[in-house]
């Protein structure tokens, strides 16, 4: 468990920075405590093993990126529909380098990840893409979805979409698409799929935002166990 102390700080921010610059496999905890200005004893005070750190660094960006869309939300519950909200989680997704990271197969880290049966298993809960197996049930259930296929189906192609999104993003190093920009896209494409040809009414929009961001926040608070106070 971290607490809120400033040493503890110093260690996730050094550690943060070791792991985007080296890699999981890596970075050392001996790096680690150099880097942050403190004994390797301090260190293990807060975290039993390196894979311990290693965990809650990523939780903590997963945990940021839900509390985003959460915010986004509850600012604007039109974000909640489908064309709208599927582009929302890609942006976050890729807005946070070690989610980014996640999100894109970095080898080490879902090696470590596999090791951990119960953290892997929250952290596929709060995968942007995976969670459309959470919130697309939700948003079919107020009208925002067609019922004219399972809704496991829809949720797979959706988790799929988004997946091949963001990676397809993460790794691209020019500038935009020729074909247009890619948020338009992945909305136009998800519009086609999933919408039906009307929009619900705004009152039946804010009541499927208000159930998703419930569901959203299920997954945060998992996330937040793993990630430790502070």
């Amino acid at each position: 468990m971290t607490g809120a102390s400033p040493r503890a700080g110093r260690v996730f921010a050094a550690a943060r920075d070791l792991v985007l610059e080296h890699g999981v496999r890596k970075v050392t905890i001996a790096e680690i405590a150099q880097a942050a200005g403190v004994g390797k004893g301090t260190v293990y005070l807060y975290w039993p093993t390196k894979e311990d750190l290693v965990l809650a660094l990523f939780a903590r960006d997963l945990l940021a990126c839900v509390e985003d869309v959460v915010r986004a939300l509850a600012d604007d519950p039109s974000l909640v529909m489908p064309r709208r909200l599927a582009p929302l989680l890609v942006r976050t997704a890729l807005g946070r380098p070690l989610s980014r990271r996640l999100h894109t197969g970095d080898v080490d880290a879902l090696r470590l990840l596999a090791q951990h049966a119960a953290d892997r298993e929250v952290f596929d809960r709060a995968d942007a893409s995976a969670l459309s197996y959470g919130v697309l049930p939700i948003l079919r259930a107020h009208g925002l979805v067609r019922a004219d296929r399972p809704v496991l189906h829809q949720a797979y192609t959706v988790h799929a979409l988004l997946t091949g999104f963001i990676a397809t993003e993460a790794g691209r190093v020019t500038g935009p698409l020729p074909v247009g920009n890619a948020e338009e896209i992945l909305a136009e494409t998800v519009h086609v799929l999933l919408e039906p040809g009307v929009d619900p009414p705004p009152d039946v929009v804010a009541a499927a935002a208000t159930e998703a961001v419930a569901s959203l926040n299920v997954a945060a608070a998992a996330l937040a166990e793993i990630a430790g106070p502070g």
